[in-house]
């Protein structure tokens, strides 16, 4: 199918569709409606500031954003900060203020990885790119990043500011690292770690630390409350990367096999190679580097070394550290929901 077609045969974001539509984080088929029980309300509260800020008096900009609106995926990141939030205390404006521009940068940085990775999908919807190009995503990308400092500001809260600020820093510069290092799959598991920590779970850690901050935890219980994000994080790219190679496409909802195409070092990747024989290392090597291979090339030789396995295993370790946090926190609706949590990003399909 080529681009045209493919757009034209993909839901675009029209006024009616905006109207209708309801979030995936409200459909009980993802397993995350009984998760969400306890911050109903107040995730709801953040949907309506994102709704409210997600629109323009300009056809065409309300246009890309009402896009950039339904590309609401799960509300995970809302999520932590309103769960650690209600863990350490009382949910205010601010916690729905600055949950509302943590979930809009995330969103920016899924915007352009899809113009990085010239993805055709998100969410089962038309990328951005793929719709209007690359020049008009970028800038989309961009209003939504400025944007999302205008609406933590309503919050008055300057240190929070400060965090959303090093973390957008962060998250950059894992993404820069990431590039730099195409094609170089030669990579110790200990880099890459590094960089999926910056690139992903950086936005999860802080999100888990503002909630606390805002519910005045002290520095010590909040950094806890930041290690849990952060073991999540991890978790959830380390399963990102498994279902590029092993996913569904209807059922992830987005393009997959983007990590060989771009030549993206991922985990079973580097560690497939790390426990290959030499001549069997070149074999692989030459696939990972031919522009016409597909995934089901690679998977002989992912199997060979249990490469999904061990790298799901590598998941499970990180996913295991946020549980036991959240074990060790009082009783609470809130503290279940937040081992569910985890529960639910080890074991998640998409």
């Amino acid at each position: 199918m080529d681009k045209e077609t493919f757009v034209s045969q993909t839901a675009s974001p029209t006024d009616d569709n905006m109207k209708t539509a309801v979030p995936e984080l409200s459909s009980a088929q993802n397993g995350l409606e009984s998760i969400y029980e306890p911050i109903r309300k107040d995730l709801n509260s953040v949907e309506s500031i994102l709704r409210k800020e997600l629109s323009n008096e300009v056809p065409f900009v309300d246009e890309l954003l009402k896009h950039s609106w339904l590309l609401g995926g799960k509300r995970i990141r809302p999520a932590f900060l309103l769960l650690c939030g209600a863990s350490c205390g009382t949910i205010g404006q601010s916690h729905l203020q600055i949950a509302a521009a943590l979930e809009m940068i995330h969103t920016a940085t899924l915007i352009h990885d899809d113009i990085l990775d010239e993805a055709l999908t998100r969410r089962h919807r038309a990328t951005a790119n793929s719709t209007w190009g690359n020049k008009v995503s970028v800038l989309l990308g961009d209003y939504l990043f400025t944007h999302s400092f205008h609406i933590a500001s309503l919050s008055e809260s300057c240190e929070s500011l400060r965090m959303l600020a090093v973390a957008s820093n962060r998250v950059c510069e894992g993404e820069m690292r990431q590039n730099a290092w195409q094609g170089k799959f030669d990579l110790t598991e200990t880099e890459y770690l590094q960089m999926i920590t910056e690139k992903t779970a950086e936005l999860c850690g802080v999100g888990c630390r503002l909630g606390a901050h805002l519910s005045n935890a002290s520095v010590e219980k909040a950094e806890k409350y930041e290690s849990y994000g952060r073991s999540l994080g991890v978790a959830f790219q380390v399963i990102d990367d498994v279902l590029d190679l092993v996913g569904k496409p209807m059922q992830v909802g987005k393009t997959l096999g983007t990590d060989l195409i771009n030549q993206k070092p991922t985990l079973p990747v580097i560690h497939c190679l790390q426990q290959m024989n030499p001549s069997s290392h070149e074999e692989f090597k030459l696939i990972l580097a031919d522009p016409n291979s597909s995934c089901e090339n690679l998977m002989p030789y992912l199997d060979s070394t249990n490469s999904i396995a061990y790298a799901q295993s590598v998941a499970e370790k990180h996913a295991s550290k946020a549980i036991s946090f959240a074990e060790s926190l009082p009783s609470s609706p809130y503290a279940s929901s937040l081992r569910e949590l985890a529960e639910f990003v080890l074991h998640r399909s998409h």
